[in-house]
């Protein structure tokens, strides 16, 4: 129930601070700030981490949109990338490890 209550309070502060910033277009810098940071909190954690995995996938995303110009979308996948580092919503048990696969790599059957 508490982090249901969490997610809530997190939702709503991230609503307002996106009433906020539709006040003021996102810019490069503003893209790039929060790139920084999300990159910062990532690095923070160990390398095997899935909540780092995640993060590093939506800060790439991050760097796509601003290379599209899109820096709004930038600014949006690098907060989700910080947010994924501060809630690390995704977990593994004990033994379970993440199966990434190489590009050219097929899925098992």
């Amino acid at each position: 129930m508490s982090r249901l209550l969490s997610l809530i309070l997190v939702a709503v502060a991230l609503s307002a601070r996106g009433v906020l910033a539709h006040d003021e277009e996102p810019t490069r810098e503003s893209c790039e700030a929060a790139v920084a940071e999300a990159r910062t909190l990532a690095a923070g954690l160990p390398a095997d981490d899935v909540s780092r995995y995640f993060a590093e996938r939506d800060i790439q995303q991050a760097l796509v949109e601003a290379g599209n110009g899109e820096f709004d979308d930038c600014v949006e996948k690098a907060e989700r990338a910080a947010l994924e580092v501060r809630e690390r919503p995704h977990s593994l048990k004990p033994g379970e490890r993440l199966n990434i696969l190489r590009a050219d790599e097929m899925p098992p059957r």
